[in-house]
């Protein structure tokens, strides 16, 4: 399991956000970030499309040092209206965003 720091996962994170804006008509990206429970840390975008704002998120371990390490490879979908349901088990950022 590698471990890299935060800023390194979010620079990698950033430098597709034009691409997904391009390629699938998206309104505005941002990095999404959230302290889970534990060592549990989870990273990925948030994402307005059709005037509706998804974070689109994966799970990770974070060490003493601060550093990260994916758990899994899958994504999660949660859409900020709380009337509609989580996705879930995402293997690739392109199926997440044909979806929204």
């Amino acid at each position: 399991m590698e471990f890299l720091s935060r800023e390194e996962i979010i620079n990698e994170l950033q430098q597709s956000f034009q691409s997904y804006i391009d390629k699938f008509d998206i309104e505005a990206i941002g990095i999404f970030e959230e302290e889970g429970q534990a060592d549990q840390y989870y990273i990925g975008y948030t994402v307005t499309k059709n005037n509706e704002i998804f974070h689109i998120h994966t799970p990770y371990i974070k060490n003493a040092n601060g550093d990260l390490a994916p758990i899994s490879k899958e994504w999660t979908v949660e859409c900020d209206d709380p009337q509609k349901d989580d996705f879930k088990e995402y293997n690739n950022l392109d199926n997440v965003f044909l979806e929204l």
